[in-house]
């Protein structure tokens, strides 16, 4: 009939194929959630523990089973993931297979992983033609941060202080200008530096609308005893705070791992999770398996229970080709190896099963390059089939309770041959990288390709297990290149470290890996990392330098400028001609107002590489903050002619020509970058703020707003600039909402507070004298700093403010000082607006005002439009 369901036989068939039996209450406590209105179920956050071989990953395959049945949509994410970006960019796959993609996540994940590639594609360009293979500090700097950002690494403190969210927000001047010439836009530095913080709200948005049209989301987090350091607190905030938004109701999670979760991380959520510990199998549920499996010899049954111990894997195992003779299965004094084996006859399928415990990982192509007969090359299925084999998506791996014991039978009684095995995966996978790389490419740039840097790590786990003395030496300068990729490829490079150290019982390769295993706990891990390889000695002197320079920019990228000077000094000291140390150390002395001695390094610089576009826009930068404007332009002209695509260089050109009052010019750049990245948020605002200035009030609001809904990282002077033009526009309250918000924001800038002032005043509300004179207080900090831009900047409002405060004598003398300062022409028109705006706002000011208007009609920009302000 049609419609109709399965039989009761059919089902007991399934059950029969699936080889599944007990756990049964655990099945039952979540099945029963499932069944349940989301809104009555009180159960949403699951625990498996248990030993390992306990059978907990095959629980969680038989949960997400039962949540398919029940029409749920699931995720997976298992060791495979090194930090949170890649697990949620696992659930997006998995999602997507299962006809729910996260759309705006996935959109998100990918221009992510494009601007990571972008952000060190300037420092790469000097490097590849220096021929250094070295990573780059953005990407280094960025990964931490991000990890640093997620509350993914313990006991974070300084190091947060230092360089945390907040104050990218609020705009730290020295820090913007360390950035805007490392990344595209500072709405990518916002997404590649704090990379959780900004697509966790936009995984809990897609991950709602899912919602809203299946009965259950579940995710299930495998191997947590391995995982659960990295995802601990983001899981936690994401279930429980509304740090990044609000969770779904019908959205559950499972955990699964060796231990209890961290007290320190969940003590105060316990209550809200459901512990499901395993143990080993009782009698009736390891008979109940034996059965299900065909052995029902009760001299068998008794061999397999005293063999396993009731381990379900073993049981599994034992059980796996139905003997029918306690002798078939083994006497209790057999190896591991032959427990696992016995019942496999063959000898080739017994050499392949053996071959196979040497990769880490299995595919059809590896299998095939691990086994030797031709009789079993084409056999992957049948090994996919043994029961201690863990399949996921066609790649799989072996259990490590079978694993272990075949590495280290084959180690001691065929020690010849497993060097020779390895020996030849290594190489497998080395030629396999070589048919991946890029043809001319330098290094640095193959080391982007996620592939390619997979068939790396593969081959140098291979040469570590082959030759541990030889290999260990290039595996420790490889972490520097790894480290380049961010800190979660430096993870797995360690842990890789680690695990061959293991395999081989190589004393001296563990010892690496358990001493950059600990370093990687620490605050900043990468540093740590970093410091514990320079001390190490088995560094060249090239390598030496290059890891200094790698610790000196993330010293400052933190604003650790002591510190990073005497690195990037070390990294010159032992590599004269190194390009991109000397553009680091320009940076640096940049940011410490050293120009004289930053230009220096920058001509040196380019001396050795003239074609190096991101020591242009450094200088750039440099030029820019001594006020020395028209050679700033002339670098950025020179990087654009030697790379017509670089983006961003033409989005800083943009704002450059905005500053010199060439408007219609600075639009057009503004437009190309934008042109040319649909979501370049820094250009589009700036773009906004130069249709402002030239009276296009509808314009710059659109642009505003949709930078807003970009997420750009100066939000503070985001809202501030739309307020301003609400204001311009007569919107008072909506200006008012823009200028608290980017107060609360951006709580130590000037203007956000000068222009409440305004605004407060223009809608009759208390306040605003106060406001007036905060504005005063912080300006008066900023107005002898070293940078030409905060000078200029805070003489301006000092001097609106002053005029506000209808105090003609300090106004003028502000003014004296701000024309001392030598602004450029946009400046001089911004001022000149902004008195504009405080004469209609305030128009007891009007006296004042006119009479600092006398100073400025004859300077250049000084008569200047004033439509932009309304």
């Amino acid at each position: 009939m049609s419609g109709r369901g399965p039989s009761r036989q059919e089902l007991i068939r399934r059950r029969r194929r699936s080889g599944f039996v007990g756990r049964s209450s655990e099945l039952a406590s979540f099945n029963e959630v499932l069944r349940q209105p989301p809104e009555d179920a009180a159960q949403f956050l699951f625990h498996v523990r248990g030993p390992s071989g306990v059978g907990k990953s095959t629980l969680v395959r038989q949960l997400e089973n039962a949540a398919r049945e029940a029409g749920a949509v699931t995720g997976y994410v298992d060791e495979s993931v090194t930090d949170v970006v890649e697990a949620m960019q696992a659930v997006v796959g998995q999602l997507a297979q299962q006809g729910a993609p996260l759309k705006a996540l996935g959109r998100q994940l990918s221009t992510y992983r494009q601007r990571r590639h972008e952000a060190d594609a300037g420092l790469a360009v000097g490097e590849d033609r220096a021929g250094v293979a070295g990573p780059s500090a953005a990407s280094v700097v960025a990964s931490r941060i991000g990890l640093v950002g997620a509350a993914m690494v313990p006991g974070v403190g300084a190091f947060t202080a230092a360089l945390d969210a907040n104050q990218v927000a609020a705009g730290a001047e020295q820090l913007k200008g360390m950035l805007s010439a490392r990344f595209r836009s500072h709405d990518d530095a916002q997404l590649v530096l704090s990379p959780v913080r900004t697509l966790t709200p936009v995984f809990l948005q897609d991950l709602a609308e899912v919602a809203q049209k299946h009965s259950w989301v579940v995710l299930f987090f495998d191997t947590y005893e391995r995982t659960g350091p990295l995802l601990d607190g983001w899981i936690r905030d994401v279930l429980v705070s509304d740090r990044y938004g609000e969770l779904p109701a019908n959205v559950l999670v499972v955990l699964a791992g060796q231990g209890r979760l961290d007290a320190q991380c969940w003590g105060d959520w316990l209550d809200l999770v459901t512990d499901l510990p395993l143990e080993v199998f009782t009698e009736s549920e390891a008979r109940q398996l034996l059965a299900a499996k065909g052995v029902t010899d009760e001299h068998v049954i008794e061999v397999i229970l005293q063999l396993s111990g009731r381990l379900p894997l073993l049981v599994s195992t034992l059980a796996e080709a139905q003997p029918s003779d306690a002798a078939d299965v083994g006497d209790p004094s057999g190896t591991a190896v032959e427990r696992f084996l016995k019942w496999e006859t063959q000898p080739a399928r017994r050499a392949a099963a053996l071959a196979c415990a040497l990769p880490q990982d299995l595919d059809e192509d590896v299998y095939r390059a691990a086994v030797d007969d031709e009789e079993v090359r084409e056999l992957f299925g049948w090994l996919r089939s043994l029961s201690f084999v863990i399949d996921r998506s066609g790649r799989c791996h072996y259990h490590d309770v079978v694993r272990t014991p075949m590495l280290r039978l084959q180690r001691r009684q065929w020690p010849t041959r497993w060097q020779q095995q390895h020996t030849r995966l290594a190489e497998t996978f080395a030629r396999w990288r070589i048919q991946r790389a890029d043809d001319g490419a330098a290094p640095t740039r193959n080391w982007r390709d996620d592939r390619w840097r997979e068939y790396r790590l593969q081959e140098t786990y291979h040469r570590l297990c082959a030759d541990p003395r030889q290999a260990l030496g290039p595996a420790l300068r490889e972490l520097l290149d790894a480290y380049g990729q961010g800190t979660a490829v430096l993870r797995r490079w360690v842990r890789t470290l680690l695990r061959a150290g293991q395999d081989t019982d190589a004393e001296d390769v563990r010892g690496w890996g358990e001493r950059l295993t600990v370093a990687l706990n620490e605050p900043e891990p990468g540093i740590a990392a970093v410091t514990l390889l320079l001390s190490g000695g088995r560094l060249d002197r090239k390598g030496r330098a290059f890891g200094h320079l790698l610790r000196g920019e993330a010293h400052s990228s933190a604003e650790r400028h002591g510190p990073a000077l005497a690195d990037l000094d070390r990294a010159i000291e032992l590599d004269p001609e190194y390009v991109r140390a000397f553009g680091s150390r320009g940076r640096a002395l940049a940011a410490l107002g050293r120009y004289e001695e930053a230009l220096a390094d920058f001509e040196r610089a380019l001396d050795l590489d003239p074609r190096y576009t991101w020591v242009l826009g450094s200088r750039s930068n440099a030029y820019a903050d001594m006020g020395r404007y028209e050679e700033a332009l002339a670098d950025l002209d020179r990087a654009i002619e030697l790379d017509p695509e670089y983006v961003w260089a033409f989005g800083s050109r943009g704002r450059l020509l905005k500053i010199l009052g060439h408007y219609e010019e600075a639009l057009a750049d503004l437009e190309r970058a934008v042109e040319s990245d649909l979501e370049y948020g820094w250009a589009i605002c700036h773009r906004g703020y130069v249709l402002m200035v030239m009276g296009r009030c509808e314009e710059a609001l659109a642009d505003f707003e949709r930078a807003i809904d970009l997420d750009f990282d100066d939000m503070g002077w985001l809202y501030c600039r739309r307020g301003t033009v609400l204001a311009g526009m007569g919107r008072y309250e909506e200006a008012l909402a823009d200028f608290e918000r980017a107060i609360e924001l951006g709580p130590d800038e000037a203007g956000h507070h000068y222009d409440k002032a305004l605004a407060l005043h223009a809608l009759g509300l208390p306040g605003w004298e106060a406001c007036l004179a905060r504005a005063v207080e912080l300006a008066r900090r900023r107005e002898d700093g070293p940078s030409a831009f905060q000078r200029i900047a805070a003489l301006c409002f000092l001097v609106c403010a002053y005029a506000a405060m209808l105090n003609q004598e300090e106004s003028e003398r502000a003014l004296e000082k701000f024309l001392g300062a030598a602004p450029p022409p946009g400046a001089l028109v911004d001022l000149r607006l902004t008195l504009v705006e405080l004469a209609q706002v305030v128009p007891e000011s009007t006296r004042v005002v006119a009479a600092l208007q006398e100073h400025l009609l004859d300077l250049p920009g000084g008569g200047a439009s004033a439509e932009g302000v309304g």
